[in-house]
């Protein structure tokens, strides 16, 4: 059994980001339906730089901690850069994450990206519905 980091761990116990905001500008879910973990990232947006971001996740460990980092990574940055943020930046930014708990570090930079695309949706006028995390 691989050990987590102690980053793993840190952002585990102490998650940064998490929780509510009101009127966010995007959001973006992601889930996996194997191992049960939600992701939710909402996203405020400035002048094409995510100004404010804050994550909801139901999950494990690694789950939680890959949020918290990837909240931690976005934030301040604009939307290109924050499109390409990977599992594997993610996971190194952590310390490492052990092989089955990768499947983590790929929910949280698809829930930004899809957190990212739901705001240029609505900046461009579609309207987008955006339903509040289901946890059954």
């Amino acid at each position: 059994m691989m050990k987590y980091s102690e980053k793993v761990m840190d952002h585990f116990r102490n998650p940064r980001n998490a929780g509510d905001m009101s009127n966010p500008d995007g959001v973006g879910k992601e889930g996996n339906p194997v191992c049960g973990d939600m992701m939710e990232i909402a996203i405020k947006v400035d002048d094409d730089k995510i100004t404010d971001i804050k994550f909801k996740t139901f999950g494990c460990g690694s789950a939680i901690a890959v949020s918290s980092m990837i909240t931690e990574m976005a934030k301040g940055m604009s939307l290109d850069q924050a499109l390409s943020i990977s599992k594997e930046m993610v996971a190194k930014e952590l310390d490492g994450l052990p092989p089955n708990k990768m499947h983590c570090s790929n929910l949280g930079s698809k829930a930004l990206k899809n957190a990212i695309e739901n705001y240029k949706a609505r900046k461009a006028g579609k309207e987008v519905a955006a339903e509040p995390l289901a946890v059954e």
